[in-house]
């Protein structure tokens, strides 16, 4: 045995925080995350530290460019990230997943109310149990609401149905998973792919780890209904064929339904019944089952249009430089106030 053999490794931890409104929240959770960029030890004696934080500005409305760029100054640990536009929440963590380089990916919220104090708990039982991810076991109702807490539990069970996968029902933001499965489910993932259903193509063995979700503040949050149906669609559309299937086993029940009313119908008309005439019933077996055709051609229809992004090619985000630095940074102020955009000030 030589003498480093006996020295425990540090696990070098690549923290992933996709930014859309964090011009408030950004500099206290970054106070909280800067007492582990030190080496430190967890509850089960593992050493880690936290040697870098990627912050992925995904074009809020808030100016939080503004506060990555003077986090990034005054912290030798930021990397900023950004994006040419808008992609979203799971688009931007992908793209910073691919740009991070440490041993361990920890991907978590912007808005404070994941608690970087758990993340030792994250990879002591990623270690323990041998886990390529882990993902973060709220003990109390997440703080969005109990409409919103209802039906993520709802969609979650339904996707669970539809994959076939238990993991499924544990998905989270709070996230711990290898360097090298973070990074090749950011490699593999393509337009439109739920993140937590790329990740569990390439990763081994899922587990948890409990934590305590804290308040968002003051934050509104920036999901619609509109915004957070679309979400779970896309993840509908991520989980696999199962959805095809679905449609032809509604189209195969809809036409047993079919015969077996003809069958009544007809046994009730030989043994001298009376069968109801009229349009009411013509016109609601009309509008069943077309309902039921234009249902199953919607969703197939979706299914071609997720393989027609990922054929012409359709980028999940894009990383560029910072803009503030670029051409469209380049402005200068004429004498009345307003700002000329086509000047170069450097």
């Amino acid at each position: 045995m030589t003498p480093d053999d006996s020295i425990a490794p540090v696990h070098k931890l690549s923290i992933i925080i996709p930014v859309y409104q964090g011009a408030q929240t950004l500099r206290p959770l970054l106070a909280e995350i800067d007492a582990f960029t030190q080496p430190f030890q967890t509850a089960l004696g593992h050493q880690a530290v936290v040697s870098e934080v990627l912050l992925v500005d995904d074009h809020g409305p808030d100016g939080s460019g503004d506060t990555i760029r003077g986090l990034a100054e005054e912290l030798d640990y930021v990397r900023p990230v950004w994006l040419s536009r808008n992609f979203g929440q799971h688009a931007a963590t992908i793209a910073g997943m691919a740009s991070s380089g440490g041993d361990w990916i920890v991907t978590m919220d912007e808005d404070g109310q994941h608690n970087p104090s758990d993340i030792g708990s994250l990879l002591d039982a990623a270690l323990v149990d041998q886990a390529s991810l882990v993902y973060a076991e709220a003990t109390n109702a997440a703080p969005h609401g109990l409409f919103r807490n209802a039906t993520s539990k709802v969609a979650k069970w339904i996707v669970k149905a539809m994959m076939g996968d238990a993991s499924a029902t544990r998905y989270q933001s709070f996230r711990l998973m290898l360097g090298e499965v973070g990074r090749s489910a950011a490699a593999y993932a393509g337009a439109g792919v739920y993140l937590d259903v790329a990740l569990g193509w390439v990763a081994g063995d899922v587990t948890t780890a409990p934590v305590t979700l804290r308040s968002e503040g003051e934050r509104t949050s920036g999901y619609s209904p509109r915004r957070l149906l679309s979400h779970f669609w896309r993840m509908v559309l991520s989980s696999g064929t199962r959805g095809l299937r679905l449609v032809s086993i509604l189209g195969a029940l809809t036409a047993v339904t079919g015969i077996a009313f003809a069958i009544i119908l007809a046994a009730s008309r030989l043994t001298g019944g009376t069968v109801p005439t009229g349009w009411t019933s013509t016109m609601v077996v009309i509008l069943l089952t077309s309902g039921l055709i234009l249902f199953s051609m919607g969703v197939v229809a979706e299914y071609i249009g997720v393989a027609v992004n990922a054929a012409i090619g359709k980028p999940p985000y894009l990383i560029v430089s910072d803009p503030q630095y670029g051409p469209l940074g380049r402005t200068r102020k004429l004498h009345d106030g307003t700002t000329d955009r086509g000047a170069d000030s450097r």
